[in-house]
């Protein structure tokens, strides 16, 4: 496996760690507007795409849930408020950032979500300088649209490019992309098989990607 020219990495689930709130809050909206869903059934259907996308499905059913997107919206700066990064990502941050290797954001929420869950982590720093959101693409995860432009902004054809990924929907998106996909299972909710059947690199700690990836 050779050293990669651009490292791609998922906000959500892989920077920071909004899955459990984010996914509560939006099953009891959902719940509350007419359509019935747990946290668990959340996650498993709904993560890792854009709430657009959520939105467009369930109402293609022939429920109407209203402006749910920006309601959900509306809601995250008090539902997101004190989430911390994900345990030990900063450290190989840091490592690729030392490697003098290229390194962005591609996340289906919107950029002010990645503006306040980065920059209440600390983390937006390390990112400000390129961050890439579904909303910049006309498909979101599963698709590669989202991913395609980010290394197509950054400059780097999609062979040389890493994804960190750790729902379905983005190693999905990754591997259609035409990039080597790690996908994190660190979360128990996590759809490990899911992940390695889509064609995703499996790991379960953010301490061992440094021993996964070349990095010169």
């Amino acid at each position: 496996m050779t050293t990669p020219k651009l490292v791609i990495f998922d906000c959500d689930g892989i920077l920071v760690d909004t899955e459990r709130p984010a996914n509560e809050f939006m099953a009891s909206v959902l719940t509350q507007r007419g359509f019935p869903v747990t946290y668990e059934e959340c996650r498993r259907r709904f993560v890792g795409r854009s709430l657009v996308s959520v939105q467009q499905e369930i109402e293609a059913t022939g429920i109407t849930i209203g402006n749910f997107v920006d309601d959900i919206y509306a809601e995250l700066p008090r539902i997101l408020d004190g989430v911390q990064a994900i345990p030990h990502v900063e450290t190989f941050i840091q490592t690729v950032e030392a490697a003098g290797i290229p390194f962005c954001v591609a996340s289906s929420g919107k950029p002010e979500k990645m503006q306040m869950t980065l920059g209440g982590t600390g983390l937006l720093p390390y990112f400000e300088h390129a961050m890439f959101s579904a909303t910049m693409v006309e498909r979101g995860k599963p698709f590669p649209d989202l991913f395609l432009h980010a290394a197509k902004q950054m400059g780097f054809a999609p062979a040389d490019c890493i994804v960190i990924e750790d729902t379905v929907a983005g190693v999905t998106a990754g591997v259609s992309a035409g990039m080597r996909v790690f996908a994190y299972h660190g979360d128990p909710h996590s759809d490990r098989d899911g992940m390695a059947a889509a064609g995703g690199i499996l790991f379960d700690d953010m301490r061992a990607l440094s021993g996964l990836i070349p990095i010169a």
